[in-house]
C-alpha cells in the first residue's frame, strides 16, 4: 500500500468540481484517509514548491495557490502514486487525454485543478506539510474484498 497527497486546487474549489474529482478516486477503489480544506499561505507554498521558488514562474504559481481554499487529501491504495497521476492526465489540460480529470475539466497548464505527489519521497515530504500523524484515519473498508483480490495487497 502507498499513500499520496492530493490537493484540489483553488480552481477546482471555485468551479465546484470537488465532488466530481473525489468521486473518481472513490470509484477507483482508493481510500481517502485524511481530508481538510485549508488556505495555503505564502510560507506553505514556498515549502511545498521549494524546487520552484527561484524560477520565473513561481510568483504566479504562489499567487494562484494562495488565492482561494484548497482541499488537501491523503489517499491510499495499491500503486496509488502512479494510479492517481494517470487519473489526472498530463499537466496541461489542453494536452491531457479525454477521460482523465484534467482532460475532462481543464484547459490550462496552471489552472489544472489537482496536484498529486510525483513519487514516494515527494509524497512523504508533502503529506507531512499538510497532515499530522493524528489526522490520518486508517480503517478496513468493507468494500476491499470487492475491489481487489486478497493476494493483491
Amino acid at each position: 500500500m502507498q499513500r499520496t497527497l492530493v490537493l484540489l486546487k483553488p480552481d477546482c474549489v471555485q468551479r465546484r468540481l470537488m465532488g466530481e474529482v473525489i468521486s473518481r478516486f472513490e470509484a477507483k477503489g482508493l481510500e481517502i484517509v485524511a481530508m481538510k480544506m485549508i488556505r495555503i499561505t505564502p510560507e506553505l507554498s514556498r515549502q511545498h514548491y521549494a524546487e520552484h521558488v527561484e524560477k520565473p514562474f513561481y510568483r504566479g504559481l504562489e499567487a494562484f495557490i494562495t488565492s482561494a481554499p484548497v482541499l488537501a487529501m491523503a489517499i491510499e491504495g495499491l500503486e496509488v502514486i502512479r494510479v492517481v497521476r494517470e487519473m489526472l492526465g498530463a499537466t496541461s489540460g489542453l494536452k491531457a487525454a479525454a477521460g482523465t480529470i484534467r482532460g475532462d475539466y481543464s484547459s490550462s497548464r496552471q489552472m489544472n485543478l489537482v496536484h498529486a505527489s510525483d513519487g514516494e519521497e515527494a509524497a512523504s515530504r508533502e503529506l507531512k506539510l499538510y497532515f499530522s500523524e493524528e489526522e490520518f484515519c486508517e480503517f478496513d473498508s468493507v468494500m476491499t474484498p470487492f475491489m481487489r483480490a486478497g493476494d493483491e495487497s
